[in-house]
């Protein structure tokens, strides 16, 4: 039996591996090659015969495994980081879009209960993914990707006590008295021991092992287990306990080491989870299973990002960012097929929902990442779509006058240095910024300031950049640090202009554009572009020996491979 199981599970994990390359040859997440894998090994491709008894333990591992690192991340101090608008959002958010998928499944035919599994499955986004596909972007310091990050961390904790709720109420016949005992007083007060014990005891426990990497790891899983268990017994599934336990581990200081150990063993068994979804897939009836999930589909592709695009208009972002936030949300969550897999454990939906659910995930992840990868080439050919979602202001006219000598694109930690440089030379400087935020608290300091896009070509027109002597853009994209200099360059042929890039092959091809400088803020950081500015002012030709000695730094380090240095915002 021992033989046979093992090479059963060999046989799917080498499908598995084959299929997970040709996903990544088309630039899609590995989650996708998984569920893939599970279509082929089903009846309706290979037909293998696997042990469903010993899949589903794997299977309930890496749900378990995954909700304890979610956990791990969600420690009760990150409420007080999320940003207002975020939260805002991201409730609003999830409720249209869950009215909007709760509607469409009555129309379609389903009853009361599933309907509701169907809103709430669309509400959510992916944090895995898009953390992913941000990250690999160097995105997650833009605007756009931290109001993002924002949202997904507010959907995770809404996810916690969805989980929480399906979990106390799926093991007897739903009523409030049986919800209100259940939850609130034995979990309620389950949660409050272990906060308590988390606050007062896991740190000394944490540190005093933490010397030994295989201690920490021990107790982090033996954590798991025994709080899993214990939510198990108190009539809660495993899946929450596991969640839990991470939340309350996430109070340790070594909660981010903890969380890198465990990872590994999470793949390990999450890698099973999603072939069994693929695996589950209805084909019976797969005409009708495919046409609802395309209907829900459209939910998630079109109406949510319209959802987010109209929320982000109305607290006054600019239409790209606006336009980027809708469109990196645009998919469902593994929270998504979570919650369906325990409703169908529960007997609460059956598994041909689950299909359904499971096949839009398909569809909307694959077609998100494309639209993220490629993001700036597809907001620019949707660009007068994504003008409908921006507030027309009336921009201060005299905001916009013929006499500055420097603008500055992006008011950050850099952009403070650079600023703080270009008041020490005395020129009449521009800020110019796409956070409705920070463009509010500039002007509050009486500071020359504007609100835009660095993206939006109309804008930058608006701009007197034939007269300047200097601009300098610490925007991190690097699309949008092409176009500055392009624009600049066709009518400013004498200006200094310094841009910023993480990779050394988008600041040599910056400098391929003409620009004076570019700031690299892993190799050289923002000061040192300052003192360059408070020293060499708009003189271009002092910039030229700068220049070329980055240059010739930036291509000795291409040839010994540093092709992609760590990003700092």
């Amino acid at each position: 039996m021992a033989t046979e199981i093992f090479i059963q599970l060999g046989i799917v994990l080498f499908i598995a591996f084959f299929i997970s390359l040709i996903a990544r040859f088309f630039k899609q997440p590995i989650i996708v090659g998984y569920i893939l894998a599970g279509v082929v090994i089903s009846p309706f491709i290979l037909n293998l015969t696997i042990s469903n008894e010993i899949i589903q333990v794997f299977s309930h591992f890496g749900i378990a495994f995954l909700l304890f690192i979610v956990g791990l991340h969600l420690n009760p101090k990150i409420v007080k980081e999320i940003g207002a608008q975020s939260i805002v959002i991201g409730i609003i958010q999830m409720a249209l879009t869950f009215i909007a998928g709760f509607f469409a499944a009555k129309f379609l035919g389903f009853g009361v209960l599933p309907s509701a599994y169907v809103g709430i499955a669309l509400m959510f986004s992916s944090t895995i993914i898009v953390m992913k596909l941000l990250s690999d972007k160097k995105h997650l310091d833009t605007l756009y990707g931290k109001i993002s990050i924002g949202i997904l961390i507010v959907q995770d904790l809404v996810a916690v006590v969805v989980l929480m709720f399906i979990s106390s109420i799926g093991a007897v016949e739903f009523s409030w008295i049986s919800f209100a005992f259940k939850n609130l007083i034995i979990g309620g007060a389950a949660v409050i021991i272990l906060f308590l014990i988390g606050f007062l005891i896991i740190p000394f426990v944490t540190k005093s092992i933490a010397k030994s990497q295989e201690l920490l790891f021990l107790f982090s899983v033996c954590w798991c287990f025994l709080i899993a268990a214990l939510f198990s017994i108190l009539g809660f599934s495993i899946e929450i306990g596991a969640l839990i336990a991470g939340i309350v581990l996430s109070i340790s200081p070594y909660s981010v080491e903890i969380s890198s150990k465990v990872r590994p063993l999470r793949d390990f068994f999450l890698i099973i989870f999603f072939i069994i979804l693929g695996l589950n897939i209805q084909f019976d009836n797969f005409n009708s299973v495919l046409l609802k999930a395309a209907i829900f589909s459209l939910i998630v592709l079109i109406a949510k990002p319209i959802i987010f695009m109209t929320l982000m208009a109305l607290f006054g972002h600019a239409k790209r960012n606006n336009f980027l936030v809708g469109t990196t949300l645009a998919q469902i969550s593994e929270f998504s097929f979570i919650i369906l897999a325990l409703g169908v454990s529960f007997g609460q939906v059956d598994s041909e929902l689950l299909s359904m659910i499971t096949l839009t995930g398909l569809i909307t992840i694959t077609l998100s990442t494309y639209m993220i990868t490629f993001s700036q080439s597809f907001y620019s050919k949707m660009f007068f779509f994504a003008n409908l979602f921006e507030r027309k202001k009336t921009r201060d006219k005299k905001e916009i006058r013929k006499n500055y000598s420097a603008v500055l694109f992006g008011y950050n930690r850099i952009g403070f240095g650079i600023l703080r440089a270009l008041k020490k030379i005395k020129k009449d400087y521009l800020v110019v910024d796409y956070n409705p935020d920070i463009v509010s608290d500039l002007k509050k300091l009486r500071m020359p300031v504007l609100y835009g896009d660095a993206y939006d070509t109309d804008f930058l027109n608006e701009l007197p950049l034939d007269k300047i002597e200097l601009a300098v853009s610490t925007v991190p994209d690097f699309e949008t640090n092409e176009l500055l200099l392009e624009t600049i360059r066709a009518i400013n042929k004498n200006a200094v202009i310094i841009a910023r890039a993480h990779q050394i092959d988008d600041a040599l091809k910056l400098y391929n554009l003409g620009a004076s400088y570019v700031l690299t803020p892993h190799f050289l950081g923002g000061e040192y572009v300052s003192n360059m500015i408070r020293n060499f002012k708009t003189n271009g030709k002092d910039y030229v020996e700068e220049r070329g000695k980055h240059i010739k730094m930036l291509k000795e380090r291409l040839e010994k491979g540093q092709r992609h240095p760590e990003v700092e915002s």
